[in-house]
């Protein structure tokens, strides 16, 4: 599902402030995934939970074809199909839902939480799934715990599924009865395992306890949340999770994102100095994995540096990006465009862009088509839908949904993601037969 959405026409301005390196407000169509795509990482994540999207066929095949999992290997989310009779009012839905996910439970016993994800069609039809987790929860508590969000793509982009579902677990989190005593750090964001242990046991080495993530990898093990509470984002897309966990109380710890050796490192020294850590520990501790994250780089780096590369908006990740590209791959940013920017939490990014490097916040796809097509980057990176055409004109590209499937955080992550861009640039000159070109395609 391609959530398109046409908007007021733009600012003539804006060229101007391309090539001034300020900010460019688009207001035209929007190309990205809806939120539904978020289920493909987040039901790896938590284990013992199982996502069942409210929509249509279109919707179905969507998370099929992005899974790329067969349905006879059970997977731990499904879509419960709404049929021309549920959409002409024939038959009432939430009798429809009910009987769907008593089916389910007979079949999954296994599921300790249930997730409602509403889609385009369900919200169209004003369906409020809210309602009916509150009904289900009251009568499959405690065996079974039921929440819902919405990852339609009407008005968002993928990665903001991820953002409401986490919203949805802190709001859920304060209605449980919990003994055990407050977190006293989240870390906020869907992290692959291997991640996750990787920063646990900087953690400990640094003596910083009862540190938690969410999601956590069990719907049993969420966080307690307290006005001690402190809590830092691993991704920059989670707006609405960072309001609802200081609607609780919690504190967040400004920093940059942990992508790459410096972004790590900041991310890990506020935590830190949060902690009142001393400074001797934290470079003892950090000094051998941050001269793995510098090794690892350099093999790539000759294929980054002083490339241009431009960045569509699409996941929200392109700032922090950017900034990595910039700043630890000598690469030249022609342009950085996300589908929204929160000011605030990206503020330590913003600030370490290049001055002549475009920034673009919203989609206005025909007129970013231009740009980047003046500009003949090196290197488009790109939704799917895109990348196809320039690939077809001569273009090198890389789909910008690879960062938020991969790995990419932290210390001994830094080399996979300098290779992710490296790699197609490499792939360009194999398929070619050519030399290596120089840098910012010079002969």
């Amino acid at each position: 599902m391609t959530a398109v959405q046409n908007m007021p026409s733009r600012d003539p301005g804006q060229d101007a402030a391309c090539r001034s390196g300020q900010l460019i407000r688009e207001r035209g169509q929007h190309e990205v995934f809806c939120g539904l795509t978020s289920i493909m990482w987040l039901h790896r994540k938590m284990q013992d939970a199982f996502f069942l999207v409210v929509g249509s066929r279109t919707c179905a095949h969507l998370i099929q074809s992005a899974a790329g999992v067969m349905i006879f290997s059970e997977p731990r989310f499904a879509t419960a199909i709404m049929e021309e009779r549920d959409l002409a009012g024939m038959a009432d839905m939430h009798d429809e839902l009910d009987r769907v996910v008593e089916e389910l439970l007979q079949r999954r016993p296994d599921i300790r939480m249930l997730v409602l994800v509403g889609s385009c069609p369900s919200e169209v039809i004003k369906l409020d799934l809210s309602r009916a987790a509150e009904r289900l929860n009251r009568r499959l508590a405690p065996r079974h715990r039921v929440l819902s969000y919405s990852g339609s793509g009407i008005e968002t982009t993928f990665t903001q599924g991820e953002d409401n579902f986490l919203a949805a677990l802190v709001a859920d989190s304060g209605a449980q009865p919990t003994q055990a005593p407050p977190a006293s750090l989240i870390i906020a964001g869907c992290l692959a395992d291997v991640v996750e242990d990787q920063f646990g046991r900087l953690f400990r080495d640094l003596g910083i306890a009862d540190v938690a993530f969410l999601p956590s990898r069990s719907s049993e093990a969420l966080p307690a949340i307290g006005p001690d509470t402190r809590y830092i984002l691993a991704q920059p897309y989670l707006g609405a999770t960072a309001a609802a966990l200081e609607a609780r109380g919690a504190k967040r710890i400004d920093a940059l994102f942990p992508l790459g050796e410096e972004g790590t490192t900041a991310w890990l020294k506020a935590i830190a100095d949060s902690f009142g850590v001393a400074p001797a520990l934290f470079n003892r501790i950090t000094e051998a994995p941050r001269q793995r994250a510098l090794s690892a780089m350099a093999h790539y780096r000759p294929w980054l540096e002083g490339r241009k590369i431009f960045l569509f908006p699409d996941s929200q990740l392109e700032v922090p990006l950017a900034r990595f590209l910039y700043r630890e791959a000598g690469a030249r940013i022609v342009e950085a465009g996300s589908p929204y920017l929160h000011r605030e939490h990206l503020a330590g990014e913003l600030a370490l862009l290049p001055d002549d490097a475009a920034l673009s916040e919203g989609q206005d796809v025909d007129r970013q088509i231009d740009r980047c097509l003046a500009a003949d980057p090196d290197l488009i990176v790109c939704g799917m839908g895109l990348a196809n055409p320039f690939e077809a004109e001569g273009h090198v590209t890389k789909w910008s949904i690879e960062f938020a499937f991969t790995p990419i955080q932290g210390y001994e992550q830094a080399g996979d993601l300098a290779e992710l861009f490296a790699r197609p640039l490499m792939r360009d000159v194999i398929l070619s037969g050519t030399r290596r070109p120089a840098p910012g395609g010079a002969a």
